[in-house]
């Protein structure tokens, strides 16, 4: 079992960051792939970016590509989702989750564990 929590979102505008954070606590947090999801309203929930556990391997959506980042530390137990030039089609609530698999890694079926969410809102 592992709980996951994040912080970090909020308000900002056009061409802003932040720096979204996701602290799991349970056991072995460095034996699970972690993404990043996210869920607009009124759209279904949808693949963000994921990280291997060692942190070595990463995958975004290509809408995505070149702007934010996703990075780990294991020893912290926490995974991160750095953004950048945020657009107003990046307002959502964006989620962690944690998966013991390795296919399927952009569906959100494969993930196992999730967190409560972060709002993000963009404004133009």
């Amino acid at each position: 079992q592992v709980q996951l929590l994040e912080s970090g979102g909020g308000l900002v505008q056009a061409g802003g960051s932040l720096r979204l954070s996701c602290a799991a606590s349970g056991r072995s947090f460095s034996s699970y792939v972690m993404g990043w999801f996210r869920q607009a309203p009124g759209k279904e929930r949808e693949f963000v970016a994921q990280i291997y556990r060692s942190g070595a391997m990463t995958y975004y959506a290509d809408f995505v590509k070149g702007r934010f980042t996703i990075s780990r530390d294991n020893a912290k137990n926490t995974v991160y989702l750095q953004m950048n030039s945020l657009r107003p089609e990046d307002t959502a609530v964006y989620y962690c989750a944690a998966t013991a698999r390795e296919a399927g890694l952009w569906h959100v079926g494969t993930y196992d564990y999730w967190g409560q969410g972060t709002e993000v809102t963009v404004s133009s």
